[in-house]
Order: structure tokens, then sequence, then C-alpha cells
């Protein structure tokens, strides 16, 4: 019937017809639903029991949500909106495109209202506690759960001095730590992204879980991982800007990173040296994170390279020739330096601050650091591409 109507519409109708299609959030992904795989299984990060969200062996994923009284339901993730249809009993269901493998934020939109959905185990994400869904990715036997010697993720609570206020952190120590407590290990400061917390790395990123299989396969050394909230805001500003209020002026703006770098260098690593064994010194330490995370650890490196000897900066810019010629101790101090991204973002020239962040880590192998760049296969701006990253880049730490 559709097929019919467009038939007998010129050209311009047509245009008009994808143009209000758009405009009310449809998703031309519908149009090839009927030939979705019909071997749909519960999500692996659905709360107990729920049978809700499905994901099939092409990567779609079937969404479903009882709401009687709702007029329009929509399933929004990988920033494209997927119609619902509602049964006689009040019931939503749809399916979505092919999605990139690996973890992803969602929510529902109700008659307007974005919320979570109550079937997903809840992560917090875009600056707030939401839905997230895994999509099963080829190589996810990195990061799956296996019967091989696991460390512990450990939830410190301290007093930050610099902050005048309580802060927690989340310290993964390795295998075995509890057993010789003579042993002293190296320690990884790893960092989220923005709108996300010290949660973040410990269960999107599944920290734990890859380092204790790169452990158990002699892959990579053991060492401490300190992961605290960097979330930035300004004198007097109760939160960093809204994207909209970015366009006024040079973002981010000078000094954004100040704050962090203060309580990292000032309470948090006196701190970790004090209450665990570290071998407390620059050739032992490392930095690294994700987006927002990576960006804060390109400059605090820059800027203290007498603490820092392994850096890893995931999808938030690179460091360049002129950069190092502005900090010459960084030459001589730096053990490593990883850059990497998604393969997405290149595609779409996402290099974030820094210039082409290929071509910047290129010319730095040239004049003597020991620089790596990878590139993440078939993922963007996501925890897939970082999750790979934080793989490839602890077996080359502390050599």
């Amino acid at each position: 019937m559709m097929m019919t109507l467009i038939y007998k519409m010129n050209r311009t109708n047509i245009f008009v017809l994808i143009v209000a299609m758009l405009m009310s959030g449809y998703s031309f992904a519908q149009s090839d639903q009927a030939k979705a795989v019909e071997d749909f299984k519960p999500a692996s990060t659905n709360q107990l029991g729920k049978q809700f969200p499905q994901v099939n062996s092409e990567g779609r994923v079937r969404a479903s949500i009882s709401a009687p009284e709702a007029t329009k339901v929509l399933f929004d993730i990988g920033g494209v909106k997927y119609e619902l249809v509602k049964d006689a009993n009040g019931v939503w269901t749809g399916d979505t495109n092919p999605q990139d493998e690996g973890f992803h934020y969602y929510q529902i939109w109700i008659d307007g209202a974005a919320v979570p959905d109550p079937n997903s185990v809840y992560f917090y994400g875009a600056s707030r506690w939401g839905s997230g869904i895994e999509i099963p990715a080829k190589d996810q036997d990195f990061y799956s759960l296996k019967n091989v010697p696991h460390g512990q993720i450990r939830e410190h609570i301290y007093f930050s001095k610099s902050n005048n206020a309580m802060r927690r952190c989340f310290v993964y120590t390795p295998p075995g730590y509890d057993k010789d407590v003579k042993k002293r290990y190296p320690v990884l400061y790893l960092q989220h992204g923005g709108g996300e917390d010290e949660t973040g790395w410990a269960s999107q990123g599944k920290t734990n879980l890859i380092m204790d299989n790169l452990i158990a396969e002699g892959k990579a050394k053991p060492f401490i991982i300190v992961m605290d909230n960097g979330t930035w805001r300004m004198p007097g500003q109760a939160a960093p800007p809204r994207p909209q209020d970015r366009a006024a002026g040079t973002w981010p703006p000078k000094g954004w990173a100040d704050g962090f770098m203060k309580t990292l260098l000032e309470d948090i690593i006196p701190m970790i040296d004090a209450d665990y064994r570290t071998i407390a010194d620059q050739g032992h330490r490392a930095m690294a994170g994700l987006s927002m995370g990576g960006m804060q650890t390109r400059i605090i490196t820059l800027a203290n390279p007498d603490k820092f000897s392994h850096i890893g900066i995931f999808s938030g810019g690179s460091i360049s020739m002129e950069d190092v010629n502005e900090a010459p101790a960084f030459k001589t101090k730096t053990k490593l330096l990883f850059v990497s991204y998604g393969s997405r973002e290149l595609e779409n020239r996402r290099s974030g601050m820094g210039g082409d962040p290929k071509a910047n880590t290129e010319a730095l192998q040239a004049a003597g650091i020991n620089t790596h760049f990878y590139v993440s296969p078939l993922t963007a701006h996501e925890w897939q591409s970082w999750r790979r990253s934080l793989h490839e880049f602890a077996p080359l730490l502390f050599k």
C-alpha cells in the first residue's frame, strides 16, 4: 500500500514525505525489520529474569515495554529513535538496525519523556543513571568472566583536603595482592569520560576482567589501577557548561583540568601510595583516560613529566611535537605514549584536540619517543573502543 502511494507521487511530494518522517523521529531501519534473523536472546545486561531487550546474531535490538496508556513510544540508541508498535495488551515492541559490537547506552521515550528501561541494569553515563545494553562482540573473550585467578575492585572512600569534601575512588588490586604482603606494584591512574564517573571503568569498561585475563595469560604485569571521579567544574559554576552553551567561547575553557590535577597530585596519589603497596616513583606510575579523561591525561602528564612515565590517551586527542617542545622534560622522561581511536571516529574526523592523532604520534616516534597508535575496528566513540584500547595498552606498561 505504501509503495503504491509513493509511485503515484512526484519527486517533490516524496521529498516532503521523507522530511516529515525524519522530523517525526521515524527510522528508515523499520523498512527492513521483516528481514531480521529470528534468533533473538535476552541481553546479558538485563535485570535478572527479564526477557527484554533482546539481541540477535545481526546485532539488532528488540525492545519491549508495557505502557498501556501511552500514545507514542520510541527506543533511543546510537543517536537514532525507533518507533515501537503497541499490541492489544498495551505492550510496545520494535526492532532496531544492527548495532556496533559492545556496550551502548539507551533510553525509552514515552509520550515525550525520556525514561530508563525497567528491564535493564543501570549504568552511570550521560550524567545520569540509565539503561545500557551489551551487543555480543566477536572478540569478547578478552573481557569474559573465566576460571582464572581474580583480583578485586575495592571501594575507597577518603577525605580530600584540596576539595574539603569526602570523595570516592575504586581501586583494582591484582590477583595475589593479599597473599604476598611484601610485594609492591606499579600504579595506573585510569580516568572515565564526560558524563560518567568513577564507576565507569569497572562497570562498563570491565577493567578487572580485562586485567585478570591478561595476567593469567602472562601478557601483562600485575599492577594496581585507580579509578577516581574526574568530573570538573569551573569556579562559580555548578557543573561544566551544557553543549549548547559551548559555542559562546573556546572549548574547553582555559584551566578546565586544573581542579582534578590538584586533586590527583595532592590527594589521590599520596593516599594511594600510603594505603597500598605501590612502587612510589615516576617510573612505576602511569596515567590514561578515555575522551574527557584522555584530555585530562594529556594536560596533566605534559605539565608533570616527573610524575608519570607511561601515558594512554583513548579518543581524547593526542600530543604533538609542539607540545613536547614546550615541555622538554616530557621527551626524556616518558617511557611510553599510547594513543587510540575507534575507526569510525577517524572516519568522521573526530581527531580531538592537538591536530591529527596518527600524524602526531608518528612524529613523536620519529623524534625518539616510544609511541603506539591503535585503531579499534568498526567502533566509534564508545566503550568497545576503550575496552580494546586498555587491552592493547596494559601489556605495554612497566616493561
